[in-house]
């Protein structure tokens, strides 16, 4: 149904849409706002009606209050845009399934989880769940995609030379993020549409469900959470540092992080247990993320220039990016994301696990100068789980860069991989 079919983008979410369409006789495509829910969706919808924003109006949205099933009428699959302003609309998609045996026929696309008491029945054997994202660097056409992470699992020998960014560019491609509308902007331009993101996140959350929110203290949440990006915190240690520039009730910080959580702006990078014997110890926190690094470059206050002259400052922000493309070129085959910590202070950045419990440990190292730390810290953790009688050991170990021209593998087995170079 796109008009203009010409400019639309691929996304990687695209045949994983199709696929469950053919099975299933509805789709919830989720994920934050502006991520490119609409566009994919479209692409592939033969009607539609928006609930919300640029694409509705209040009559599509009173319609749906007054009789969900006045909404239902059209094409197949038929897309309902922003279809949680309206939470009844899912058990009238459930009911309308139930009822009719064909396939594909509802997308349903949503930036938030409604309250569950909103609606009745989850839709499980009727409507299947799939996560959207902003743009990879692979969908951004800013990876060369010349190594596979699947590909990886396979053992494979490389030797290949890429042609790498600079620390400039680097940044740039980071802060940028990686939002559809932003792609035809500059560094600065996309900084300038993330801060609109963000104040508009802010504006709409402090009302969502209905209920009255204080937008300073949303905007301090969000400020504690760039903070935290990409590092092993717990909800008591965020509400401490939310609660540094002023009070803030517990309940209060709790359901403000709620909003957001349900609003897939706070992803969790949940902890990874290798199945070593239970007398030695394994992280069970989460690493924090913001949806996309350039909401943490923005919540910060931090100018563009500023990350040029700071790279410890942009550490943070580079292991966001990786670890968010990680995740979506995981999701493409079924893999998912972890971290690792164990009680000698021993951490992997990212594991990528696939359905068969095979799993790739990944260090993430901003430098070329920094590959060889990298491959040690991965090769003693190795050697620590292989040594343990029921130690799961990892299928590869591999050092992601950001400042190199090589993909290679090293002689004592660990893959070195530009993030540019990287694809699902």
């Amino acid at each position: 149904m796109t008009s203009s079919t010409e400019r639309y983008r691929p996304r990687l979410v695209d045949r994983r849409l199709e696929d469950v369409l053919r099975i299933c006789g509805a789709v919830n495509l989720k994920g934050p706002r502006w991520c490119g829910k609409t566009w994919s969706a479209r692409n592939l919808c033969n009607s539609a009606v928006c609930l919300d924003g640029p694409g509705g109006d209040d009559r599509n949205r009173s319609l749906a209050l007054m009789d969900p099933s006045l909404v239902l009428e059209g094409d197949s699959p038929r897309l309902i845009d922003e279809w949680q302003e309206v939470p009844s609309i899912w058990d009238a998609v459930r009911q309308r399934v139930d009822d009719d045996v064909r396939k594909g026929l509802f997308i349903l696309a949503g930036s938030s989880v409604p309250d569950r008491g909103d609606f009745i029945h989850s839709g499980v054997g009727r409507m299947m769940d799939i996560r959207m994202d902003t743009m990879t660097l692979s969908e951004r056409g800013l990876s060369d995609g010349k190594v596979s992470l699947r590909g990886l699992f396979d053992l494979p020998d490389i030797s290949v030379r890429t042609r790498g960014p600079d620390y400039r560019d680097l940044v740039d491609m980071t802060v940028h993020g990686g939002w559809p509308a932003a792609l035809s902007l500059d560094a600065d331009g996309s900084m300038e549409l993330a801060g609109r993101y963000l104040e508009e996140l802010v504006s709409d959350h402090i009302h969502l469900d209905g209920t009255v929110r204080n937008g300073v203290k949303m905007r301090r949440l969000m400020h504690s959470l760039a903070l935290s990006e990409s590092r092993v915190v717990s909800k008591k240690a965020l509400y401490r540092i939310a609660s540094e520039g002023g009070t803030m009730a517990y309940n209060t910080f709790d359901g403000y992080l709620d909003v957001l959580v349900r609003s897939y702006i706070v992803e969790w990078q949940p902890a990874f247990d290798p199945g070593m014997r239970s007398y030695v110890r394994v992280g069970k926190m989460p690493k924090l993320h913001l949806s996309d690094p350039s909401l943490a470059a923005v919540a910060l206050g931090t100018d563009l220039r500023s990350y040029y002259r700071d790279p410890v400052s942009f550490g943070p922000l580079f292991e966001s990016l990786c670890e968010h493309d990680l995740r979506i070129y995981a999701d493409t085959f079924g893999g998912r994301l972890y971290h690792y910590r164990d009680g000698d202070g021993k951490e992997i950045d990212a594991i990528v696990e696939l359905p068969d419990g095979r799993w790739g440990a990944f260090e993430i190292k901003l430098g070329a100068n920094e590959i060889e730390k990298g491959a040690k810290s991965l090769l003693d953790i190795d050697r620590k789980i292989r040594n343990q009688e029921n130690g799961r050991p990892p299928e590869f170990l591999c050092v992601v860069c950001g400042l190199t021209d090589y993909a290679y593998r090293r002689p004592d087995g660990v893959y070195v991989v530009p993030i540019t170079s990287l694809r699902e």
